[in-house]
């Protein structure tokens, strides 16, 4: 445990999934997953593991700028500062007490929050990689997926909604670095594209073994509904997204 490495809190794994939203099949996901937000006047939402802000972003803006407040945490600082960048560009307007960055671990709960707080939460890829290691057995566990799951279910309003992206088991990040292909073609700086894709197969390596070891979860939809139905979630649906390697799930 004490030698693992995380790369999530690192700048550079920061800013190398910046890049993923010139891929074709995220920008599907990101669309598929914006099509089942419901965003209503005065609400406050959770973009949880929020990286640059897409999810923030599309909240505010399909809501056309009545929400009372989204919180984008994430584990990264350096996101942060593309949180604030984010904010400047937002239609309409949004001040800092309106979209908020909060530097948490999402692994850890979410015990800023009250019981009730929320209205909805989304998250984009990032809920999988909650984490905990049992050091009596040595091993690591799924505590924190469903510790992070029953925060999620604790901070919610009766009828919040919880949207979320998770990938498939064993993802062919190959997969979608082809159906990427034409994003290359279409992209006003191609050098920079290759160089994220490949950062991207490269984090993806690490990120497939230590699924493997039982880090993260890479869980199949059915797994996924009865952790949400454990967790106190109902009305649980799915659809699949980004080149077929994704799940996006609503649960109510």
């Amino acid at each position: 445990m004490a030698t693992a490495v995380n790369h999530w809190p690192d700048d550079a794994c920061a800013r190398a999934f910046w890049g993923q939203r010139e891929l074709p099949p995220y920008r599907r996901l990101l669309a598929d997953t914006v099509a089942w937000l419901d965003p209503r006047p005065g609400e406050r939402w959770l973009d949880l593991g929020c990286g640059c802000g897409q999810l923030t972003r599309a909240l505010w803006e399909k809501s056309g700028g009545s929400l009372a407040e989204i919180v984008a945490l994430d584990c990264a600082a350096a996101n942060g500062a593309a949180i604030d960048k984010m904010r400047r560009h937002l239609q309409p307007a949004a001040d800092k007490r309106q979209v908020r960055f909060l530097h948490a671990d999402f692994s850890a709960g979410l015990e800023g929050f009250p019981t009730g707080s929320l209205d909805g939460a989304v998250s984009g890829l990032a809920v999988q990689y909650a984490e905990s290691f049992d050091p009596v057995r040595g091993v690591w566990t799924d505590e924190g997926y469903g510790r992070l799951l029953r925060e999620v279910r604790r901070v919610l309003r009766p009828g919040g909604r919880f949207v979320f992206s998770v990938n498939v088991p064993e993802p062919a990040w190959a997969k979608i670095a082809l159906f990427g292909v034409p994003g290359f073609f279409r992209s006003r700086q191609p050098g920079r594209y290759l160089k994220n894709a490949w950062r991207m197969l490269r984090y993806g390596a690490w990120l497939k073994r230590e699924a493997r070891k039982g880090r993260f979860h890479y869980l199949p939809a059915d797994a996924l509904r009865e952790k949400l139905r454990a967790a106190g979630f109902d009305a649980v649906e799915h659809r699949v997204s980004f080149a077929g390697q994704a799940y996006i799930i609503r649960a109510r």
